[in-house]
């Protein structure tokens, strides 16, 4: 067992990242950091836009890409329909879409319409989470493999954690809310492997009687990493970081530190993790490796930190995040002091942001709901190198393939930049 989760391991972090694909919301190797230089770093509307398509509705998930095909969930007619739709990668014209239809009612929000949850796929299989409407598995043609039901997801801020696939696991965190767990799946048939139940969740609903309901839950993604001789699935739960262990789901080691609401999804770098806390909560880094309780050991703790939504990404001993009052911070990855913060405003009607960074090489890209994308440099002195706007609202992430942009607005799917193939 330990062999094969090393191998899985290796070809998760090595082998897929030296394919120009984007086969899930954070990219080859979970963390937003893409092995592609040659990306377009100016764009608009009008220009250097190789194809849009018009979407049926807006939606919150990032596009995933496998050679000329491109992923996308989507929801319809206030979540009744729930949608996996294929792309041609080369014209944006869909190939065919999957439907799960959904008539029971589902708490969200306004902000977070329902399939927020990005697909992910492995090149043969393309799994999504629809939430309370459970988890599918599709081939290339939409042919559906299996699907799961995971019972009820309830959160009054809905769902938008994504799977993650390791080989011939999927692991996915069902939740937030009263049931929320961690689970490993079989990527063959959909069955449990193993099953992790995250204590002290809530819906965020208001008490009988009008009390005030508890706002706890996460929506991290599992990140898979090598760390000494064993693996570790890294976690940010509401009020620690913890790493588990992907052949049995037991808790390795655990960090105390993070606020009840965790957005982000954990990153990792010379060994240490960082774990960030949403709702103007704390981040925290802390070595990976320990056993048990390993609070004392802590790297550092940043009480009160700005609103935190998307996810960050490290490079040469920072940390850098696009916070969500539109707010890019620079910090150092083994104090957490802040080298520097820049306020980052294009044209859009909104510098506020939910999407996450993506890294390639040094340099930053990031997407506000404005519809404002900025090229910065990751680097301890801050240097904007351009700022482009497709005049639409954006919640989800870039995602990046052989030298293309792919940006999903409230509107259409965006394809930027010439194919490098």
């Amino acid at each position: 067992m330990r062999a094969l989760f090393t191998l899985f391991a290796f070809a998760f972090l090595s082998g897929i990242a030296a394919a120009a694909n984007w086969p899930s919301w954070r990219g080859p190797t979970g963390d937003g950091v893409t092995t592609e230089t040659d990306l377009p770093e100016k764009w608009s509307a009008t220009e250097n836009v190789t194809w849009k398509t018009k979407l049926p509705d807006g939606g919150n998930s990032t596009p995933v890409v496998w050679g000329d095909r491109v992923f996308l969930t989507q929801s319809t007619d206030k979540g009744k329909k729930r949608l996996l739709i294929c792309f041609d990668r080369k014209d944006g014209k869909e190939l065919w879409r999957y439907t799960v239809a959904w008539d029971k009612p589902e708490l969200t929000h306004d902000t977070n319409p329902h399939c927020g949850a990005s697909p992910a796929t492995d090149g043969e299989n393309v799994i999504a989470c629809f939430a309370s409407a459970g988890v599918a598995c599709v081939d290339f043609k939409g042919g559906e493999k299996w699907r799961r039901d995971l019972g009820e997801q309830r959160h009054i801020w809905g769902s938008g954690a994504s799977p993650v696939i390791a080989g011939d696991r999927v692991f996915l965190n069902f939740g937030p809310g009263p049931a929320q767990a961690l689970y490993c799946l079989n990527k063959s048939d959909g069955k449990t492997l193993w099953k992790h139940d995250e204590p002290g969740g809530a819906s965020g609903e208001p008490l009988p009687g009008g009390g005030k309901g508890e706002w706890i839950g996460s929506w991290s993604d599992p990140l898979l990493r090598r760390v000494g001789e064993r693996d570790e699935l890294l976690m940010t739960w509401p009020g620690r970081v913890c790493a588990h262990d992907p052949a049995t789901g037991k808790v390795l080691w655990s960090c105390k530190g993070l606020n009840p609401l965790v957005y982000t999804s954990p990153v990792f770098a010379d060994g240490i993790v960082v774990g960030m806390g949403g709702f103007n909560g704390h981040s925290l880094a802390v070595k990976a490796g320990g056993n048990g309780d390993v609070t004392a050991s802590r790297l550092w703790l940043a009480e009160r930190t700005r609103q935190r939504i998307g996810s960050p990404v490290i490079h040469d001993g920072h940390i850098y995040i696009l916070t969500d009052p539109g707010i890019a911070e620079c910090r150092s990855l083994s104090t957490g002091t802040i080298v520097w913060e820049e306020r980052l405003k294009g044209p859009g009607p909104t510098g506020a942001n939910w999407s996450s960074l993506v890294r390639s090489g040094d340099k930053l890209y990031a997407v506000n709901q404005g519809g404002d994308a900025f090229v910065f440099r990751a680097a301890p002195k801050f240097e904007l190198m351009a700022t482009n706007s497709l005049s639409e609202k954006i919640i989800g992430s870039i995602a990046v393939s052989d030298g293309q942009l792919f940006l999903r607005s409230y509107q259409h799917l965006w394809c930027i930049g010439s194919h490098k193939k």
